[in-house]
């Protein structure tokens, strides 16, 4: 509007200015009152009306540049890894229960070392019971070392799926168009570092658990040899004399 008023005026001048011309004939009798301060007047009118215009087009431009940086501040990261970690975090925990013969639960060890690792056995017990139960703690802690290689290699199999995180976050935080989207990728790599914390955990719970079972199989076997040691030393009253027949 303001644009097309600049251009009336303009107009207009041109227009006075010619007819002042053409009146300069014959017909001097009609004079054309032109007001050069008001035309100017209007003119600078306009132009600041049109400075004003572009100033606000400029403003408009600003707050749409800053409209756009926000949105790209504002947009989420396009990879996501969070489904990766929880699988491999599922697949350690099966691991861990998949521990045999004696589970990561505190009812299971207190039965466990109740029947099978007595503090000290009553007088009197059998080879063949003392024999069992000797046999019983070897396959304990056969399978606990056979559990913690399980989950050592369930650990170094992650490793490949982690390196592989680890280069999609970083190329996704380098090529980060706004400060959401580098948040986002520093999380997860955080939980990254949290998910192997999480394999390391299971792999020391996993090596404790083979060690403990060992070191008890060796403290049993203590006093699996006291018990066989009474049971030798145990052998009766011993000699009774008594009468004897030879001939008839």
């Amino acid at each position: 509007m303001i644009r097309h008023r600049l251009r009336t005026l303009l107009i207009a001048g041109a227009a006075v200015l010619t007819i002042a011309t053409v009146a300069g004939g014959p017909a001097r009798a009609q004079w054309i009152v032109f007001d050069p301060t008001n035309y100017a007047q209007n003119i600078l009118t306009a132009a600041r009306e049109l400075q004003q215009v572009n100033n606000e087009i400029q403003m408009l431009e600003n707050q749409a540049t800053s409209l756009i940086n926000q949105a790209r501040n504002l947009a989420s990261l396009p990879y996501s890894s969070l489904a990766q970690l929880q699988q491999q975090i599922t697949q350690t925990q099966q691991l861990l229960a998949q521990a045999q013969r004696i589970a990561y639960s505190v009812s299971t060890i207190d039965q466990a070392f109740t029947q099978t690792y007595p503090q000290a056995y009553a007088t009197g017990t059998s080879s063949q019971h003392l024999l069992s139960d000797a046999q019983t703690r070897w396959q304990n802690a056969l399978a606990g070392f056979q559990d913690t290689m399980r989950v050592q290699a369930g650990v170094v199999t992650n490793l490949n799926t982690t390196r592989t995180q680890i280069n999609a976050l970083v190329s996704s935080s380098q090529s980060a168009t706004g400060a959401l989207q580098a948040a986002q990728s520093g999380n997860q790599l955080v939980a990254l570092q949290t998910t192997q914390l999480a394999d390391l955990t299971a792999l020391m719970a996993s090596i404790a658990r083979a060690q403990s079972l060992e070191a008890a199989r060796t403290l049993e076997t203590q006093a699996q040899a006291q018990a066989q040691t009474d049971n030798f030393l145990n052998y009766g009253p011993g000699y009774q004399a008594g009468s004897a027949q030879m001939f008839h």
